[in-house]
């Protein structure tokens, strides 16, 4: 992985989760981001790589320049490199991971209940497939 680029390790059979993505990925046109479903040999390859134990938490992930960021934090990273106004959602770093997280474990903790879940794992089109980590 380059320092022009991060990976972003979701639930790929969420449907929150890969719509997420899919949001990202518009608002993304440089590419910066590529992408890699947990439950695919890709993301299992990443997280050992990275030492994200197996008991992974109900997070979105982020690697980026060697540094694994979770839940909101990972969020609001996500966030600053996005186009249009998402990049000022940033100026919530300063709140106390502790607070940001218990919004975000909120959402996490109910996000098959709310938004569904996939029998199978995302599987992107031919159009974003090169975003994307094999």
């Amino acid at each position: 992985m380059s320092k022009s680029e991060a990976i972003i390790l979701f639930d790929g059979v969420c449907n929150f989760c890969s719509g997420s993505v899919m949001f990202i990925i518009r608002r993304d046109p440089k590419g910066f981001f590529r992408f890699a479903a947990l439950q695919t040999e890709a993301g299992e390859r990443i997280m050992e790589q990275y030492g994200i134990g197996p008991d992974r938490p109900e997070s979105i992930i982020l690697v980026e320049q060697d540094r694994v960021f979770y839940r909101s934090t990972a969020a609001l990273r996500i966030a600053r490199r996005l186009r249009h106004g998402w990049p000022l959602f940033y100026a919530f770093i300063i709140v106390p991971p502790v607070i940001r997280d218990f919004f975000y474990n909120i959402i996490a903790r109910n996000r098959y209940r709310w938004f569904g879940k996939r029998e199978a794992c995302f599987v992107p089109t031919d159009e974003i497939r090169k975003r994307f980590v094999l």
